[in-house]
């Protein structure tokens, strides 16, 4: 049986003690809820290729209002079609779970966005008033909203949609299927952190930089370990089945996950490097190119 303390590892030791130093100010939802955005989201999705289509039509309403509330979700959809794309092609043992795995996940980030939408602030994970306040906000560079949304999905969601459909029985295998996406998200993740480079070259002598700041970040952030990690908690959620540990999971999975929030919203980045990047997005490029570029420059 998987201790709940094991739970208590370095990684979230660490952004347990980011999560009680960060202080993070209301985050207001959109004054009026956009029917456009939330007639998309309002039922549970069916199947893959009804997972994918609306998360790729919100996407481009998001876009076409340049609301930076598009940059995770590019990401997540080309993430979407890409294992749904491994699931057809045999890639995984399992198949239907897969697609109860994939539906499942997104369900949950579709909830999330739908209650923001709506002002239902109650409702929305305190790592999800975050990544989407602050993309509301345009205040962040546009790395830190993927990065936001990321850590949201990743490292809230994923244990709570693993625990929804179940690691058990052939709990073995699943877990082979689920390490089997993290060479996926590898790619997806180069071809990301490549295309933000491209992005911001021309606004810093040194583009590494940034990336050099944001190495503390990238470790916590870690799409493999936070994976591992959601797999780690639906193990002992599933093993101990008690209440009292049942609530210490989302505590944790919650605190974490804000202590992350906490490092990507102050990864130490040179004041004088920040403002030359959000002159590059805001004013050079504009948000509008910038999100377009996130859409289709890393395909």
């Amino acid at each position: 049986m998987t201790s709940a303390l094991s739970l208590l590892d370095k990684r979230n030791r660490h952004a347990l003690w980011r999560a009680l130093r960060g202080n993070f100010e209301p985050t207001d939802p959109p004054m009026t809820p956009d029917s456009a955005l939330t007639e998309v989201l309002q039922r549970p999705f069916e199947s893959l290729a009804d997972t994918e289509r609306r998360l790729a039509r919100l996407e481009q309403r998001l876009r076409d209002r340049d609301d930076r509330r598009s940059v995770f979700l590019s990401i997540y959809v080309k993430m979407t079609q890409q294992v749904s794309d491994g699931i057809e092609n045999g890639r995984f043992g399992d198949a239907e779970w897969m697609r109860s795995y994939v539906r499942s996940f997104a369900d949950h980030y579709r909830r999330a966005f739908l209650h923001f939408e709506r002002g239902e602030i109650e409702e929305v994970p305190d790592p999800w008033q975050v990544a989407f306040g602050q993309a509301i906000a345009g205040e962040t560079l546009v790395m830190q909203d993927a990065f936001l949304g990321v850590n949201a999905h990743i490292n809230y969601d994923l244990a709570l949609a693993l625990d929804d459909i179940g690691i058990d029985p052939g709990r073995d295998s699943k877990y082979r299927d689920h390490r089997e996406i993290n060479d996926i998200l590898a790619g997806l993740v180069d071809r990301q952190q490549e295309m933000l480079a491209r992005m911001y070259a021309p606004g810093v002598e040194n583009v590494d930089e940034i990336f050099g700041q944001f190495d503390e970040v990238l470790t916590l952030l870690s799409m493999t370990e936070g994976r591992e990690q959601a797999w780690r908690v639906a193990c002992v959620r599933t093993d101990v089945g008690w209440p009292l540990v049942d609530r210490f999971a989302r505590w944790l999975l919650s605190t974490t996950s804000l202590g992350v929030a906490a490092l990507i919203l102050s990864p130490g980045l040179d004041d004088d490097l920040q403002a030359s990047l959000r002159h590059l997005e805001r004013e050079e490029l504009g948000i509008g190119t910038v999100l377009d570029r996130v859409a289709t420059d890393s395909t």
